[in-house]
């Protein structure tokens, strides 16, 4: 079978989310026996046209020079070119600047869309924005032919908007099992002596809400911000927090090594995230072994249930800093009944097998 997947800025992964997704299943399926074309912008830091087994087409990308707009060229060029390709089957990564072109997509591939989260609902975004979102979301249901959900609560909202029946696949993680005490070494830090949180620098990821309770709980303990912080609202919370010694804004780290180690040697891990479906970075610190204090959602709940901390407010903030200790042996039945949800229900193993299976599914039911 060939496929295609896009929607993403390239392989092997050097941004986020679901870069990483495409490489997992790129590979994945690779060893399955699919033929792969994965889409890389012509700017992405790997510039060979093959990758393990995966074919890389590499198209025109402008956004470093356009900003926003650039995306829909660059998969208004990535879409021009599929035409070209003769695929059984196109996975599309999201749909936010993808889906205006949706009726150029080949009429003889199906078109299967991870639809990601509720994007429409970021506070980042203007009204004007949220409408064009809101609006580019139709146009992603209509324009594909099966629809994937990457939690329950987004399976549950197309059903109830759009009457849209979508394959539940999670995203996935792999466990993290060969810590290294000594990467703490090069940001000061002792285990289990520090909080941490990795996230992007947005509002909804409820950033300042958590650092106002690091400011209340008044402790000395190091707390990490990671996470680029070059952004009007990263300057902002520089500015407000700027002056508290004990908050570290150490930018982005896209090593997963080293994320893994700050992970499994931090004290509290916060994850404050409010929209999306299945979050990777949340994922990510369940595979770590991180002791969660998380925002008190649905998003979340479904995932961590009662195996994580939770959040609603900077005094909720303030009182688990102040109370908890990851070395207390009351929360270790958390991190072991995480380890086994990523080892049952979110291994990546799990995941590409359940791609397969969707792929393989579609492409049947159009060929009948």
């Amino acid at each position: 079978m060939k496929l295609a997947i896009l929607g993403t800025r390239g392989i092997p992964n050097h941004y986020g989310g679901f870069e990483q997704c495409a490489e997992y299943l790129a590979l994945g399926l690779v060893a399955k026996g699919f033929e792969v074309i994965v889409y890389n912008s012509h700017n992405h830091p790997y510039q060979e046209h093959e990758w393990n087994g995966v074919k890389i087409v590499h198209c025109y990308d402008p956004e470093d020079k356009l900003g926003t707009a650039g995306q829909f060229i660059y998969d208004l060029n990535c879409i021009l070119d599929l035409r070209k390709r003769n695929c059984d089957v196109i996975l599309q990564l999201g749909y936010t600047s993808s889906s205006v072109w949706g009726w150029l997509m080949p009429n003889h591939s199906v078109v299967t869309t991870n639809m990601d989260g509720l994007e429409w609902k970021r506070t980042k975004y203007s009204e004007k924005v949220k409408r064009f979102l809101r609006w580019a979301e139709k146009l992603g249901v209509k324009y594909s032919d099966h629809l994937i959900s990457d939690s329950i609560g987004i399976q549950d909202y197309l059903k109830e908007k759009y009457k849209k029946e979508s394959t539940f696949i999670a995203y996935g993680a792999t466990l993290f099992d060969n810590p290294n005490v000594s990467v703490l070494n090069n940001y000061g830090l002792e285990p289990y002596g520090y909080d941490m949180l990795i996230a992007r620098l947005e509002p909804e990821n409820s950033i300042e809400v958590i650092l106002n309770g690091v400011v209340e709980a008044n402790l000395d303990r190091p707390f990490l911000v990671v996470g680029k912080h070059n952004s009007k609202y990263g300057e902002y919370l520089k500015t407000k927090f700027g002056d508290r010694k004990n908050i570290q804004f150490i930018g982005g780290i896209y090593d997963i090594e080293v994320l893994n180690n700050l992970r499994f040697y931090s004290n509290l891990y916060f994850h404050g995230h409010t929209v999306g479906g299945t979050n990777p970075s949340l994922l990510e610190a369940m595979a770590s072994n991180s002791l969660i204090c998380a925002n008190d959602n649905p998003f979340n709940r479904y995932i961590l249930e009662d195996d994580a901390l939770y959040f609603n407010n900077s005094e909720d903030v303030k009182r688990h800093l102040q109370t908890v200790s990851n070395s207390i042996e009351n929360y270790s039945h958390m991190l072991e009944n995480n380890n086994r949800k990523i080892e049952n229900i979110y291994d990546w193993n799990i995941i590409v097998d359940q791609y397969e299976a969707h792929l393989l599914d579609v492409v049947g039911k159009f060929n009948r």
